[in-house]
């Protein structure tokens, strides 16, 4: 007869691979992420500059300025297929534009870099500055979440439950194991222990 300890020892241990498994490629790039970010102002990064001078033409010369008093929530397909086609800015996934009565602002943060577009209404003046920080400033900013879109913040949180459920899976079969291992509970002391003496002692 098969006992009660068997069957959760085989229950944990089938978690714990299917969750590691799922858990490998997220827990390496946020680990590997953890020392460039805890480091970020040792790792020499030099930003790479892109500016655009434009002239809007004169079709969108008009319709933007009648625009700016309703200030819609999304720029006009003209002027974005025109962004797209003739200067080669994407302004897919871009905050919310900033209408006034003079300009017109476009905010597109994104990982591991920034950009930002600005119309003039007086002189039909379009000016675009991208800056990109690195493939580094990019990892890192996806370990952040910062400026990632909604769909990367859900990747996160079910990332971080994963994790959960490969550490208690883990503890699990530990605790299962810790008759036959005498080392499971100081070992496992010890990892508690570590940080919360470093957090006591070294962190003020």
């Amino acid at each position: 007869m098969v006992s009660n300890r068997s069957v959760w020892l085989r229950r944990l241990l089938t978690w714990h691979w299917i969750s590691s498994a799922l858990a490998l490629f997220g827990m390496l790039l946020f680990a590997i992420t953890g020392i460039t970010l805890n480091h970020a102002g040792q790792i020499p990064a030099t930003p790479e500059v892109q500016t655009i001078e434009a002239v809007l033409p004169s079709s969108l010369q008009q319709q933007l300025p009648s625009l700016a008093a309703t200030a819609p929530p999304v720029l006009p397909p003209d002027l974005t297929q025109w962004l797209q086609q003739e200067q080669g800015i994407s302004t897919v996934g871009t905050m919310l534009p900033e209408w006034s009565e003079y300009e017109l602002y476009l905010s597109m943060p994104r990982p591991g870099g920034d950009a930002w577009l600005s119309i003039d209404f007086t002189s039909a003046e379009v000016l675009y500055e991208s800056t990109d920080r690195g493939w580094i400033a990019y990892l890192n900013d996806l370990h952040k979440g910062r400026n990632t879109g909604t769909v990367w913040v859900w990747f996160i949180d079910l990332f971080a439950l994963v994790c959960v459920l490969f550490c208690l899976t883990g503890f699990g079969v530990l605790s299962l194991h810790a008759r036959e291992r005498v080392s499971v509970w100081p070992v496992t002391g010890l990892g508690v222990l570590v940080p919360v003496l470093l957090a006591i002692l070294w962190m003020h």
